[in-house]
Order: C-alpha cells, then sequence, then structure tokens
C-alpha cells in the first residue's frame, strides 16, 4: 500500500482535504509477504499515544507520523475499533473513529439530487441522528459544488474544524461524514474552504432545527411525534377545496397573543378560532429568519420551523391539534427570495449557489435580497423539496407562496437595461415559471387536497390552470385588484360613493377568471396604512356599521375570505409585530359586538352553500337589477348546485332606503338570513322585519339599512350539504 504524501498529510491534518477518509481510518493492503495487512490511520494532534482497540481486545498502537497523524498495522481481519488517545497531564480519551464508516448516502441518492429529482431530499441531507455498525451518532451531509474542503464543527468538537473534515461524494457535489457518539441538541455548522482560498462559516440549508436567534447555529433533532390527525387527512384527500367553504384567519404568531409556545397556543387558538367560526388558520412564515421585523418573509432555514416558540414537536403538536379541532392549516412560503445574511445561504460555498450568479437576475433590489437560480437542478429541488416536506413533515393543509409576480418577470421592479430577457427576447422568467409548475403538480400529485396559493398581483394569464393546460397550476390565487379597488371604495365619505361604483362591481368581470381567495392581509394594515377600522370613513358607529357592511359584502362575493388577526374585532392601532393585539378593546360593548357579527358571519356563510360551493363558476352568478336604481346599492345572486340560492344586497350609502324595488330570482318568501345593521351587531336595526315577500314576478320591495348588508335566502330551500365528523363540508 502506498504511503502518503506529507503534503497528502499536511492536507489531512489541517482539515483542507476533500477525501480525509483516503488517508485516515482502515485501510487494506499486503505486508511484504503479501499477506492481509490493514493500515489504521487517526488525526489526534497534541497527543502522547494512540491504540485502536478492536472489538476482539486487540491492540494496535499506533506511531506518530506527521502533523498529528497516527499510524499502525493490523494483521489478518479487519474488524471494528475504536481509538483510546491519551494526553500529557489528562485521562485517557476513548471514542469510535469518525473515518471508519462508509458513506452514509447512496448513489441513487446522489443520482437524483444531481437530477434534481430528490422528492425527499430532507431524508438524506443535512443532520440524522443514526445508528451504523451498532454505533448510535449523527450523519452529516450538505450539498457544496464549488467547494475544495468542508468541515462540520459544533459544541461536539469545540467548534475545531480539522477535527471532522468530510468527505466528497464526487461530481454530486455532496459532502457527508457520520459523527460517532453524538445526537439529539447538538449545535452545528459547516466550515467550507472556497476555491479563492476562504474559509466561510455557515448553517445547514436543510437543517430541521435552528438556535433561537440571534443566535444561528443549527441543531440535530429526530422526532418521534405520534400523529393523531388520520380522519382529517383521510377526509383531506377526497376534498376538493375550490368547492368547500374557506374562511381564513391569518395570524402572526408572535404578536397574536405574545409570549405563547406553540404548545401553549393551541388551546387558545383552537378556542378563539372555534368560538369565531373560521375554517382555516394562516399563519405568517413559520420558517426560521433571524430578524423578527421581517415578518418570517426573509428566511434563513427553509426546513427549520422557528424555534422562537419551540420545538418541531411543539408545532406538529399545534397542527395535529387544529386538525383535531376540524381547522385547517395554510402556511405562507418564500421561495421568492433569501437574505443576504453572511451565515446562511447566501455565497454559500464561496460563490454564488442558491441564488442567481447574475446580479440583473439574482438580486433584488426593492428588498435588499437574492434570487433564486430557479434553472439549476439542485436548487429547484431544494425549492420543490421543501414544499413538499411542509406537507410531508407538518401535515399542513396549503401554502400562500409570496410574491409570486416577483418571480414571473424578469424585469419585476427594473428600469431598461437592468434586466436580461429570456432565451426568447421576452419578459418572462421561463426558469421560475417551471419550477411553479414542478412545485404545483408535485405537490398536488403526492397530497391530493392539499391548496396552493398564489400571491399574484399582475394579469399573468392561467395561475390557477391545471399544468396540463400550461397554466401555473395553483389551486387559488388572492385578489389584489378586489382588494386595492374595493379598499379604495370603502375609504370614501358615502356621500362620494355613488361616483365610484365601477370600484365594487369591475371584480364581477373578472371574478371567474382564476379560482380567487379575497385577502385583507397583514400588508393592507401596516406601513402607514391604519387598521381596516381606521380606514373607514365617519365617526366610530360608522366607522364600524362600514366594518360590518364591508365584511358582509367581502364574504358575499365570490371567492374565499381571509382576515388579518385584529380586524375582526375593529383593532384601532396599526398592526405592529412587536406588541399584542388590542384585545381590551373587547371589552368595549361595540367592538364585542363587531366580533360577534364576524362569528355570525362565519356561521351563516358555512351554512349557505350558495356563497361557496360554485365560487369560480360564472354561471352560479348573477347581477340584480329593478326598476330601482341607485349607485350606492350592489346586487347579485349566489347559486349553489341544488339550485339554493341567495341574494346579496348592498347599501353603502349613509342613509336608509325606504321602497326599494328590486328583481329576486324566484317568487315567494325570502328570509333575512344576516342584516349587518342588526342591532344585536351594534346597527340601527333597520330591516324587514325578517322578511322579504316577492310577488309572482319576482318583484320585491323592501327597505335597505344604512351602510348596510342583507343576506337573503329562499323559505323553500333546505338542501345543505353532509358534513363530516371532522367539521368539513362535503360535496357529493
Amino acid at each position: 500500500m502506498t504511503s502518503p504524501t506529507d503534503d497528502l498529510l499536511d492536507a489531512v491534518a489541517a482539515g483542507s482535504h476533500h477525501d480525509p477518509h483516503s488517508v485516515l481510518g482502515m485501510h487494506f493492503g499486503q505486508d511484504a509477504e503479501g499477506a492481509p495487512e490493514w493500515t489504521i490511520r487517526a488525526r489526534r494532534p497534541l497527543a502522547h499515544s494512540v491504540t485502536a482497540v478492536f472489538d476482539d481486545g486487540t491492540r494496535v498502537p499506533l506511531e506518530h507520523v506527521r502533523a498529528g497523524i497516527w499510524e499502525g498495522q493490523r494483521a489478518g481481519e479487519g474488524g471494528s475499533y475504536e481509538l483510546v488517545t491519551t494526553y500529557p497531564d489528562a485521562p485517557d480519551f476513548t471514542a469510535v473513529d469518525p473515518y471508519r464508516f462508509a458513506p452514509t448516502i447512496g448513489e441513487l441518492d446522489l443520482h437524483l439530487i444531481r437530477e434534481g429529482r430528490h422528492e425527499e431530499l430532507w431524508r438524506v441531507l443535512g443532520a440524522h441522528v443514526r445508528t451504523i455498525d451498532g454505533v448510535a451518532g449523527t450523519a452529516f451531509s450538505v450539498w457544496a459544488p464549488n467547494a475544495r474542503a468542508v468541515r462540520v464543527v459544533g459544541d461536539f468538537n469545540g467548534w475545531d474544524g480539522p477535527a471532522h473534515a468530510m468527505r466528497s461524494m464526487g461530481s454530486s457535489g455532496v459532502w457527508e461524514i457520520f459523527v460517532p457518539g453524538i445526537g439529539v441538541g447538538t449545535a452545528y455548522k459547516f466550515q467550507l474552504l472556497s476555491r479563492g482560498g476562504e474559509w466561510v462559516l455557515k448553517a445547514d440549508p436543510m437543517a430541521r432545527f435552528a438556535e433561537i436567534p440571534p443566535a444561528t447555529a443549527s441543531v440535530v433533532t429526530d422526532s418521534g411525534y405520534a400523529w393523531s390527525d388520520a380522519a382529517w387527512l383521510k377526509a383531506r384527500a377526497s376534498s376538493q377545496p375550490v368547492s368547500q367553504p374557506m374562511s381564513i384567519y391569518e395570524v402572526h404568531f408572535g404578536s397574536w397573543r405574545p409570549g405563547l409556545s406553540y404548545r401553549e397556543g393551541a388551546d387558545q387558538l383552537i378556542d378563539y378560532v372555534t368560538a369565531q367560526g373560521f375554517t382555516h388558520v394562516e399563519f405568517l412564515p413559520l420558517a426560521e429568519h433571524p430578524f423578527g421585523g421581517s415578518w418570517g418573509y426573509q428566511v434563513t432555514g427553509y426546513y427549520s420551523p422557528t424555534s422562537r416558540f419551540g420545538s418541531p414537536d411543539d408545532l406538529r403538536y399545534l397542527i395535529d391539534r387544529l386538525h383535531q379541532a376540524g381547522i385547517g392549516v395554510i402556511m405562507d412560503w418564500v421561495p421568492g427570495h433569501f437574505p443576504k445574511d453572511a451565515f446562511a445561504l447566501a455565497r454559500f460555498d464561496g460563490e454564488a449557489l442558491y441564488e442567481h450568479p447574475d446580479p440583473r437576475r439574482g438580486e433584488h433590489r426593492d428588498w435588499g435580497t437574492y434570487i433564486f437560480d430557479y434553472g439549476r437542478n439542485e436548487v429547484r429541488n431544494f425549492l420543490v423539496a421543501n414544499a413538499l416536506y411542509w406537507f410531508e413533515e407538518f401535515h399542513v393543509d396549503g401554502l400562500r407562496v409570496d410574491a409570486v409576480a416577483s418571480m414571473l418577470y424578469l424585469d419585476y421592479s427594473r428600469e431598461d437595461g437592468e434586466w436580461v430577457p429570456n432565451i426568447h427576447g421576452g419578459r418572462e422568467n421561463l426558469e421560475a415559471i417551471r419550477f411553479l409548475q414542478e412545485v404545483t403538480a408535485t405537490s398536488y400529485k403526492r397530497y391530493p387536497g392539499i391548496s396552493l396559493i398564489a400571491e399574484e398581483s399582475t394579469s399573468f394569464p392561467g395561475v390557477t390552470a391545471p399544468t396540463s393546460q400550461a397554466g401555473l397550476g395553483f389551486g387559488f390565487k388572492w385578489n389584489m385588484g378586489w382588494m386595492n379597488d374595493s379598499l379604495q371604495y370603502i375609504a370614501r365619505d358615502p356621500m362620494y360613493r355613488a361616483h365610484h361604483e365601477g370600484e365594487l362591481s369591475f371584480s364581477f368581470v373578472y371574478a371567474f377568471s382564476e379560482n380567487f381567495v379575497l385577502p385583507i392581509s397583514h400588508d393592507e394594515v401596516v406601513h402607514g396604512k391604519g387598521s381596516l377600522f381606521a380606514r373607514m370613513p365617519g365617526d366610530h358607529w360608522q366607522k364600524l356599521a362600514n366594518m360590518r357592511a364591508f365584511l358582509a359584502y367581502m364574504w358575499g362575493h365570490p371567492g374565499k375570505q381571509l382576515l388579518f388577526m385584529g380586524q375582526e374585532f375593529g383593532q384601532l392601532s396599526e398592526w405592529a409585530e412587536g406588541r399584542g393585539l388590542d384585545w381590551w378593546l373587547l371589552d368595549q360593548p361595540s367592538h364585542a359586538q363587531l366580533h360577534g357579527f364576524v362569528a355570525t358571519l362565519n356561521s351563516v356563510y358555512k351554512a349557505q352553500s350558495a356563497l361557496w360551493s360554485r365560487d369560480s363558476d360564472g354561471a352560479a352568478f348573477s347581477r340584480i337589477g329593478a326598476p330601482t336604481w341607485n349607485p350606492n346599492v350592489v346586487a347579485f345572486s349566489r347559486r349553489d348546485h341544488h339550485g339554493n340560492t341567495v341574494v346579496v344586497i348592498a347599501n353603502f350609502s349613509g342613509v336608509p332606503i325606504h321602497g326599494y324595488a328590486l328583481d329576486l330570482p324566484e317568487s315567494g318568501v325570502w328570509h333575512e338570513i344576516l342584516n349587518s345593521d342588526g342591532q344585536e351587531y351594534g346597527g340601527s336595526g333597520v330591516g324587514n322585519l325578517g322578511a322579504v315577500h316577492a310577488g309572482e314576478s319576482g318583484r320585491a320591495t323592501m327597505v335597505l339599512p344604512p351602510l348596510g348588508v342583507l343576506w337573503l335566502g329562499h323559505a323553500a330551500q333546505q338542501h345543505l350539504p353532509p358534513q363530516t365528523s371532522s367539521g368539513q363540508l362535503l360535496l357529493p
């Protein structure tokens, strides 16, 4: 067996060689007579003596060769061994040699990583507690194709890099090592030697847990969580979210009720959301992020639930409990960009890796972040597998994909000359489009019944069209146009609204071009915009009346609904992530009444399948006209698959309208199933004594309350869809 050169031994001793396992550990050879012989080498700088002790009791003394590298020979059979090391004035140190183990990642995994097709990437990369040849420890692996050497450091080795240099797995760009004797709770990072000769210290991109910020190390974790939501998942798999009720409560977990952990928050959040009647909770991003002021939208740990509120199993507990209570869980997901923090993905192995190398495509000027290189197989795989990870490991029911518009266009927020056209000379980011199609198609194939929701603010066609029809394949798209127009309208003084009816009615033109979610999100109650309550015109009573009318109109409008926390009780102040909501407002009768109105709104909404079962079907929607016309009144009808109909009539003027004639879809008695001006909600109590009577032609004369919305349901309609034990509504 050829002895390693001095240069090779020096490189291994320094932890700067790409394949330390080729030198260290135990290697087969032959002695001078051709008999089998094993050479054992170990790196033990400053040691007084090193001995390899085999399972059969054989002791092989090693001799110092050079630079802390020790060597010895064992004749005959190989076997497992430990290294016993003595140091001057210190007790003996016994440890299993990490360099005696074969690679912990297989050829098939490496092939799939190279191809960008490893759908369960988190199972092979990162840190995994394993038992190999009867030895417990942790297997580390990381993708760093530009690195000349990689070392794993942590509290287990005093953050001494050369002690645990990793081996390169060839053209895959993956590096790996198995470290015996360490497990859950171990803090670690990777040291990478760039091609320019600089060592950089990085958190693990595939880490599944991390230290609590501002600390930045990754943490070895493992899950033994036993889920109890099998019934929920089974029902979900046979469901179609587009034809089911979806009323989403958007939550920033850290400021909803500050100080709660995932486990502590479970009961409180479940009780609250159940009482309010929302069908889903949507969390602002819960992936690890260093700066709380980013609200989670600048992610450094895509596979790490933030440790601010507990462990990954604690988050599993929260989601599991929500499912058992019949509440769906959506999480915001941010594949559009990532921050430039030096400890994370940015310039990961010393140069552009996860980000596109051309700053005209790789840097987001508005946000000061990097843009992923969607054309690189491994980067695309990292993101696709990450979406699947949240579905598989945390049972989330949906991902709301942030900033899709910024991904779709190469000239997004760029001037002429600041962007590079695609291969066809166009402005579309073809690689990002293919990535989005891959993530939606793969997610829906593996997890039927989930929802992928695009925050997309342009008129890009086919966002919710199937990928088989060249669409992006999302289940839903946020209706940003409706949000902007309706908020602009509702902020106007009622005396001027008559001239701006188009701000409400324009949404009906395109309401069925996509599967929409109507969002009043966190973005609308920050940065000087004020709370939803603060946007409303008039005095305190009028503001609350406008709130009720707006929400009733929103819940009646085609599309699913999303409301940011605090707006359900009329939060006065603008939201700030550093403090809790103004819960004291619930002690004020008027705000408690608004709070109760939202609960009623959700209850009636869920009971009326006409309001959600055909949200994306234009044939189930009709504007309603009449001989009486008022530009402050908007009326329309919604129908379900059984022909049941709900009529929505909104009067956005500040005065009641008496004797208003309207042609309803059917003659007979129409009950007021909701009146936003009801006295129990703090309104003036104007209405029609609970019912409106339509003649043979369907024409009815009624009173419309001021700043009020009526929902009418026909007395003869009784067909409601069945409800499962999990609370999900199913259609035949």
